[in-house]
Protein backbone atom coordinates (compact mmCIF):
# COMPACT_ATOMS: atom_id res chain seq x y z
CA UNK A 1 0.00 0.00 0.00
CA UNK A 2 1.35 3.38 -0.94
CA UNK A 3 0.03 6.59 -0.05
CA UNK A 4 -0.61 9.70 -1.56
CA UNK A 5 -1.21 13.54 -0.51
CA UNK A 6 -3.81 15.47 -2.32
CA UNK A 7 -5.18 19.10 -1.97
CA UNK A 8 -8.41 18.55 -0.28
CA UNK A 9 -10.44 21.02 -2.35
CA UNK A 10 -10.20 23.53 -5.45
CA UNK A 11 -9.28 23.72 -9.17
CA UNK A 12 -6.27 21.07 -8.37
CA UNK A 13 -7.97 18.87 -6.17
CA UNK A 14 -10.57 18.36 -8.80
CA UNK A 15 -7.84 17.79 -12.09
CA UNK A 16 -5.91 15.29 -9.64
CA UNK A 17 -9.56 13.19 -9.07
CA UNK A 18 -9.84 12.99 -12.46
CA UNK A 19 -6.57 11.89 -13.30
CA UNK A 20 -7.17 8.93 -10.74
CA UNK A 21 -10.86 8.32 -12.07
CA UNK A 22 -8.72 8.57 -15.67
CA UNK A 23 -5.97 6.05 -14.49
CA UNK A 24 -8.76 3.32 -13.39
CA UNK A 25 -7.81 4.32 -9.78
CA UNK A 26 -11.38 4.18 -8.29
CA UNK A 27 -11.38 6.50 -4.92
CA UNK A 28 -14.78 7.14 -3.60
CA UNK A 29 -14.94 10.58 -3.89
CA UNK A 30 -18.02 11.01 -1.34
CA UNK A 31 -16.58 9.50 1.19
CA UNK A 32 -14.94 12.83 2.53
CA UNK A 33 -12.72 11.58 5.27
CA UNK A 34 -9.02 11.98 5.65
CA UNK A 35 -7.99 8.86 4.77
CA UNK A 36 -9.36 7.14 1.84
CA UNK A 37 -8.56 3.61 0.37
CA UNK A 38 -8.83 2.67 -3.34
CA UNK A 39 -11.10 -0.10 -3.87
CA UNK A 40 -8.55 -1.40 -6.64
CA UNK A 41 -5.53 -0.21 -6.34
CA UNK A 42 -2.84 -0.59 -3.68
CA UNK A 43 -3.24 2.72 -3.41
CA UNK A 44 -4.55 5.61 -0.25
CA UNK A 45 -5.72 9.00 -0.22
CA UNK A 46 -4.65 11.30 2.59
CA UNK A 47 -6.72 14.66 1.81
CA UNK A 48 -4.51 17.65 3.11
CA UNK A 49 -4.40 21.40 2.64
CA UNK A 50 -2.28 22.48 0.12
CA UNK A 51 1.13 23.79 2.16
CA UNK A 52 1.02 20.98 3.64
CA UNK A 53 1.96 18.44 1.53
CA UNK A 54 4.80 19.03 0.58
CA UNK A 55 6.36 18.70 4.04
CA UNK A 56 4.08 15.35 4.36
CA UNK A 57 5.91 14.06 1.77
CA UNK A 58 9.50 15.10 2.89
CA UNK A 59 9.16 13.98 6.39
CA UNK A 60 7.28 10.80 5.13
CA UNK A 61 3.88 10.58 6.53
CA UNK A 62 2.69 10.57 3.16
CA UNK A 63 4.98 8.91 0.34
CA UNK A 64 3.53 10.32 -2.48
CA UNK A 65 2.07 14.05 -3.39
CA UNK A 66 0.41 16.03 -5.51
CA UNK A 67 1.00 19.83 -5.33
CA UNK A 68 1.56 22.66 -7.10
CA UNK A 69 4.80 23.68 -8.07
CA UNK A 70 4.18 27.05 -6.35
CA UNK A 71 3.68 25.80 -2.92
CA UNK A 72 6.23 22.93 -3.10
CA UNK A 73 8.92 26.07 -4.19
CA UNK A 74 7.34 28.22 -1.43
CA UNK A 75 8.17 25.65 1.53
CA UNK A 76 11.61 24.47 0.51
CA UNK A 77 10.58 21.85 -1.44
CA UNK A 78 12.74 18.82 -0.47
CA UNK A 79 10.60 15.73 -1.61
CA UNK A 80 11.73 14.56 -4.82
CA UNK A 81 10.05 15.31 -8.04
CA UNK A 82 9.06 12.07 -10.04
CA UNK A 83 7.00 14.38 -12.77
CA UNK A 84 5.38 17.09 -13.99
CA UNK A 85 1.51 16.43 -14.83
CA UNK A 86 0.97 19.19 -17.12
CA UNK A 87 -2.51 21.05 -15.42
CA UNK A 88 -3.59 23.33 -12.88
CA UNK A 89 -1.34 25.60 -15.00
CA UNK A 90 -0.91 29.01 -13.12
CA UNK A 91 1.45 31.62 -12.58
CA UNK A 92 2.79 33.50 -10.27
CA UNK A 93 3.16 37.44 -10.92
CA UNK A 94 3.30 41.09 -9.29
CA UNK A 95 0.11 43.21 -9.57
CA UNK A 96 -0.73 46.82 -9.15
CA UNK A 97 -3.29 49.04 -9.40
CA UNK A 98 -4.98 49.62 -12.44
CA UNK A 99 -4.73 53.43 -13.08
CA UNK A 100 -1.05 53.55 -11.69
CA UNK A 101 1.67 53.75 -14.78
CA UNK A 102 4.05 51.21 -14.79
CA UNK A 103 7.65 51.27 -15.99
CA UNK A 104 9.25 48.48 -14.31
CA UNK A 105 10.91 46.39 -11.87
CA UNK A 106 12.10 49.78 -10.21
CA UNK A 107 8.79 50.93 -9.55
CA UNK A 108 8.43 48.78 -6.83
CA UNK A 109 11.59 49.71 -4.75
CA UNK A 110 10.21 51.21 -1.56
CA UNK A 111 6.78 49.79 -1.93
CA UNK A 112 4.86 47.31 0.74
CA UNK A 113 3.80 44.16 -1.80
CA UNK A 114 1.10 42.01 0.12
CA UNK A 115 1.86 38.02 -0.50
CA UNK A 116 1.36 33.96 0.60
CA UNK A 117 4.11 33.50 -1.09
CA UNK A 118 6.86 35.39 1.40
CA UNK A 119 10.02 33.05 -0.07
CA UNK A 120 10.02 33.10 -3.59
CA UNK A 121 9.09 36.96 -3.52
CA UNK A 122 12.16 37.29 -1.31
CA UNK A 123 14.34 35.47 -3.31
CA UNK A 124 13.32 37.40 -6.45
CA UNK A 125 13.24 40.98 -5.05
CA UNK A 126 16.73 40.19 -3.67
CA UNK A 127 17.82 38.68 -7.06
CA UNK A 128 16.88 42.15 -8.90
CA UNK A 129 18.20 44.40 -6.18
CA UNK A 130 14.85 45.38 -5.41
CA UNK A 131 14.31 47.11 -1.67
CA UNK A 132 10.54 46.39 -0.97
CA UNK A 133 8.57 45.64 2.29
CA UNK A 134 6.63 42.27 2.46
CA UNK A 135 3.43 41.83 3.70
CA UNK A 136 2.43 38.48 4.36
CA UNK A 137 -1.54 37.33 4.06
CA UNK A 138 -2.95 34.21 4.14
CA UNK A 139 -6.43 35.63 2.78
CA UNK A 140 -7.39 37.34 0.13
CA UNK A 141 -4.45 38.93 -1.61
CA UNK A 142 -5.78 40.77 -4.19
CA UNK A 143 -7.82 42.99 -1.96
CA UNK A 144 -4.89 44.71 -0.14
CA UNK A 145 -4.15 47.98 -2.47
CA UNK A 146 -8.19 48.36 -2.49
CA UNK A 147 -8.55 48.92 1.18
CA UNK A 148 -4.47 50.74 1.27
CA UNK A 149 -2.92 47.33 3.27
CA UNK A 150 -0.36 47.45 0.29
CA UNK A 151 1.02 49.13 -2.90
CA UNK A 152 0.81 45.82 -4.46
CA UNK A 153 0.19 42.33 -4.65
CA UNK A 154 2.69 39.28 -5.79
CA UNK A 155 -0.16 35.85 -6.07
CA UNK A 156 -1.53 33.10 -8.23
CA UNK A 157 -2.91 34.16 -11.60
CA UNK A 158 -4.76 31.76 -14.01
CA UNK A 159 -7.56 33.79 -16.13
CA UNK A 160 -6.65 36.78 -14.77
CA UNK A 161 -10.26 37.84 -13.82
CA UNK A 162 -9.71 38.09 -10.01
CA UNK A 163 -7.13 41.03 -11.08
CA UNK A 164 -9.43 42.67 -13.21
CA UNK A 165 -12.58 42.47 -10.37
CA UNK A 166 -9.91 44.26 -8.27
CA UNK A 167 -8.84 47.16 -10.66
CA UNK A 168 -5.67 45.62 -10.66
CA UNK A 169 -2.68 44.81 -13.96
CA UNK A 170 -0.10 41.80 -14.25
CA UNK A 171 3.20 43.69 -14.65
CA UNK A 172 5.92 40.97 -14.01
CA UNK A 173 5.53 37.33 -14.06
CA UNK A 174 7.68 36.05 -11.57
CA UNK A 175 7.25 31.95 -12.36
CA UNK A 176 5.51 29.68 -13.69
CA UNK A 177 3.55 26.63 -12.14
CA UNK A 178 1.62 23.02 -12.73
CA UNK A 179 1.03 20.21 -10.57
CA UNK A 180 3.75 17.87 -9.67
CA UNK A 181 4.01 14.49 -9.00
CA UNK A 182 6.44 14.20 -5.56
CA UNK A 183 7.83 11.53 -3.63
CA UNK A 184 9.61 10.99 -0.66
CA UNK A 185 13.26 10.02 -1.31
CA UNK A 186 13.29 7.38 1.22
CA UNK A 187 10.25 5.09 -0.69
CA UNK A 188 11.28 1.36 -0.07
CA UNK A 189 11.60 -1.06 -3.27
CA UNK A 190 7.93 -2.50 -2.69
CA UNK A 191 6.67 1.41 -3.15
CA UNK A 192 8.65 2.23 -6.01
CA UNK A 193 7.46 -1.04 -7.86
CA UNK A 194 3.57 0.66 -7.09
CA UNK A 195 4.75 4.21 -7.70
CA UNK A 196 5.89 3.12 -11.27
CA UNK A 197 2.44 1.09 -12.08
CA UNK A 198 0.86 4.39 -11.16
CA UNK A 199 3.59 6.25 -13.89
CA UNK A 200 2.30 3.99 -16.82
CA UNK A 201 -0.88 4.22 -15.87
CA UNK A 202 -0.91 8.16 -15.58
CA UNK A 203 1.82 8.64 -18.72
CA UNK A 204 -0.82 6.58 -21.12
CA UNK A 205 -3.40 9.17 -20.09
CA UNK A 206 -1.52 12.40 -20.42
CA UNK A 207 -0.10 10.96 -23.60
CA UNK A 208 -3.52 10.97 -25.21
CA UNK A 209 -4.58 14.34 -23.71
CA UNK A 210 -5.27 16.85 -26.78
CA UNK A 211 -4.50 13.95 -29.39
CA UNK A 212 -7.19 12.57 -32.03
CA UNK A 213 -7.23 9.19 -33.71
CA UNK A 214 -7.75 9.97 -37.82
CA UNK A 215 -9.10 7.69 -40.38
CA UNK A 216 -9.42 8.88 -43.97
CA UNK A 217 -9.40 7.49 -47.83
CA UNK A 218 -7.38 9.03 -50.11
CA UNK A 219 -6.12 7.90 -53.79
CA UNK A 220 -2.79 6.46 -53.81
CA UNK A 221 -1.51 8.53 -56.45
CA UNK A 222 -1.53 11.25 -53.35
CA UNK A 223 -0.36 8.83 -50.62
CA UNK A 224 3.25 9.97 -50.45
CA UNK A 225 2.25 13.59 -50.20
CA UNK A 226 -0.26 12.82 -47.56
CA UNK A 227 2.43 10.91 -45.72
CA UNK A 228 4.67 14.26 -45.64
CA UNK A 229 1.76 16.66 -44.22
CA UNK A 230 1.19 14.44 -41.63
CA UNK A 231 2.94 14.45 -38.13
CA UNK A 232 2.13 10.64 -36.92
CA UNK A 233 3.92 8.96 -33.85
CA UNK A 234 6.25 7.03 -36.43
CA UNK A 235 4.55 6.56 -39.21
CA UNK A 236 0.85 6.16 -39.97
CA UNK A 237 -0.78 3.08 -40.77
CA UNK A 238 -1.86 2.40 -44.64
CA UNK A 239 -4.81 0.06 -45.04
CA UNK A 240 -5.44 -1.29 -49.15
CA UNK A 241 -9.15 -0.88 -49.93
CA UNK A 242 -11.22 -3.23 -52.55
CA UNK A 243 -10.48 -0.16 -54.93
CA UNK A 244 -7.12 -0.49 -56.21
CA UNK A 245 -6.40 2.94 -56.91
CA UNK A 246 -7.90 4.01 -52.96
CA UNK A 247 -6.17 2.91 -49.75
CA UNK A 248 -7.36 3.89 -45.66
CA UNK A 249 -4.98 6.03 -44.08
CA UNK A 250 -4.77 5.66 -39.91
CA UNK A 251 -3.06 8.04 -37.83
CA UNK A 252 -2.61 10.36 -34.67
CA UNK A 253 -3.05 14.17 -35.01
CA UNK A 254 -2.51 17.17 -32.53
CA UNK A 255 -5.27 18.97 -31.95
CA UNK A 256 -3.46 22.29 -32.02
CA UNK A 257 -3.03 21.15 -35.77
CA UNK A 258 -5.65 19.72 -36.63
CA UNK A 259 -7.91 21.77 -38.38
CA UNK A 260 -4.44 22.67 -40.20
CA UNK A 261 -3.76 19.76 -41.48
CA UNK A 262 -7.46 18.31 -42.58
CA UNK A 263 -7.43 21.35 -45.11
CA UNK A 264 -4.05 20.00 -46.00
CA UNK A 265 -5.50 16.67 -46.45
CA UNK A 266 -8.80 17.42 -47.91
CA UNK A 267 -6.62 19.20 -50.92
CA UNK A 268 -4.65 16.35 -51.46
CA UNK A 269 -7.97 14.26 -52.31
CA UNK A 270 -8.50 12.59 -49.02
CA UNK A 271 -12.02 11.72 -48.23
CA UNK A 272 -14.18 10.23 -45.72
CA UNK A 273 -12.40 11.70 -42.98
CA UNK A 274 -12.98 10.05 -39.52
CA UNK A 275 -12.12 11.69 -36.19
CA UNK A 276 -12.55 10.41 -32.68
CA UNK A 277 -11.24 11.06 -29.37
CA UNK A 278 -8.30 8.85 -27.73
CA UNK A 279 -8.74 7.86 -24.11
CA UNK A 280 -5.03 6.35 -23.69
CA UNK A 281 -2.26 5.87 -25.54
CA UNK A 282 1.06 3.62 -24.27
CA UNK A 283 3.99 4.64 -26.36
Amino acid sequence: MIRIAVQSKGRLADDTMNLLDEADIKINAKRRTLLVQSSNFPLEVLYLRDDDIPQSVSTGVADLGIVGENEYVERGGKAEIIKRLGFSKCRLSLAIPKALEYNGLEWFNGKKIATSYPVILHEFLEKNNIKAEIHVITGSVEISPGIGLADAIFDIVSSGSTLVSNNLKEVEVVMKSEALLIANKSLSDEKRTILNQMLFRFEAVMNAVDKKYVRMNAPKASLRAIIEVLPGLKSPTIIPLADDDWCSIHTVLDEKRFWEIIGKLKELGAQGILVTPIEKMIL
